[in-house]
């Protein structure tokens, strides 16, 4: 099963509360417990975008792993390749069940002690235990410092020289893209050739007690973050995953499955998948009608006519882009088709976006 996202957060509350016109997120979301906004969200999606602002994501989980072993045993275990993972540098890996579905995604940085990873709300628990569970003799020790260490969102794509750092991957801040292998399937390439639009930022961590000060003047909150995310079709584990979901369907292959690695949990049905096939889904950004007063929310049902061919991820209203969502839609949906989104409050029309290929390349 995928980690149940949100199932440790529910009493955390951070304080950029007390900044001035700090408001929650609805009752429900996975990203409660730190400020959705601050009473201009599209002012401050504008600000975000243009390289200005801050966001609070102290909700996610910091786990660290030290020890002379740690890169080599991390390698073991993800879908990233990790051994000579450079100091300072960061990258995204994920953890796979057998059958290949994702479990967990983690953002890591190395400092050359330590393996700092950030995680999705209410997941650090299940995967400290996972970690703990896989130690066995290896001279790795795993940590859960969250109390201690708090991630803040910054819009910027470059190392910060005085904190751990984690970037953006390549694929959706629109720069060159690392080498991540290729296989008798072809390489990255074969699933996205590129994103809707660019979503340039990094993660960086401060003590818990110095998170005010690193948001600065001009604290954003996840709805504009959130915002920008949609429109670039980034994945976010529990938003634009379920239980089922592969890596090959949400355009993980490559920034964070490196495709001339193995032995890890999954990798045969990543290999069979990429070699022999397709995925059986695809994610795309969808259009809605303007006229919408209510978004739809993450589950609601997409239609083909009368068939039901995908659920919502994610949905956001865009400063420039208007309403729009993210679906995981059954991968032989024709790209060019009108879809209908069945909402609480009624059906809206949408228009899609390719974004995994509808046919993958091949090699």
């Amino acid at each position: 099963m995928a980690a149940d996202v949100g199932a440790d957060v529910s009493d955390y509350s951070s304080p950029a509360f007390a900044l001035p016109g700090a408001v929650p997120a609805p009752e429900g979301s996975p990203d409660a417990g730190v400020p959705w906004h601050y009473g201009d969200p599209h002012g401050e999606q504008r600000a975000l975008a243009a390289g200005r602002a801050a966001v609070d994501l102290s909700h996610r989980g910091v786990i660290t792993v030290s020890g002379p072993d740690r890169l080599t045993w991390l390698h073991s275990l993800t879908t990233q390749h990790l051994e000579q993972l450079p100091v300072g540098e960061s990258t995204t890996a994920l953890i796979l069940s057998p059958h290949g579905h994702v479990e967990h995604e983690m953002h890591l940085a190395d400092d050359g002690a330590t393996t700092w990873i950030t995680v999705e709300p209410g997941t650090r628990a299940e995967l400290v235990t996972y970690l703990d569970s896989m130690r066995f003799m290896l001279r790795v020790e795993v940590a859960d410092v969250t109390d201690d260490w708090a991630v803040v969102w910054e819009p910027i794509r470059e190392q910060d020289p005085q904190r751990v750092t984690w970037l953006v991957s390549a694929d959706v801040a629109g720069v060159p893209v690392p080498d991540s292998g290729s296989d008798r399937g072809g390489d990255a390439t074969k699933y996205i050739d590129h994103r809707p639009d660019t979503f340039v930022g990094r993660e960086v961590l401060v003590p818990q007690a110095q998170v005010l000060s690193a948001l600065g003047d001009a604290p954003a909150g996840t709805w504009a973050l959130e915002a920008l995310r949609v429109a670039a079709a980034a994945p976010r584990l529990g938003h634009e995953t379920d239980h089922r979901t592969l890596p090959h369907e949400v355009g993980w292959i490559g920034p964070a499955v490196h495709l001339s690695k193995g032995c890890y949990r999954g990798q045969e049905a990543v290999a069979r998948v990429h070699n022999l096939g397709a995925p059986p889904r695809r994610l795309a950004l969808l259009h809605l009608d303007g006229g919408a007063e209510v978004l739809p929310v993450h589950g609601d049902v997409v239609l083909l006519g009368e068939r039901e061919i995908g659920w919502i991820a994610s949905s956001a209203r865009h400063h420039e882009l208007g309403p729009i969502a993210t679906a995981v839609l059954k991968r032989n949906v024709d790209s060019a088709a009108d879809l209908i989104v069945r909402t609480s409050s009624g059906d809206v029309a949408a228009g899609q976006e390719a974004v995994v290929a509808v046919t993958p390349r091949r090699a």
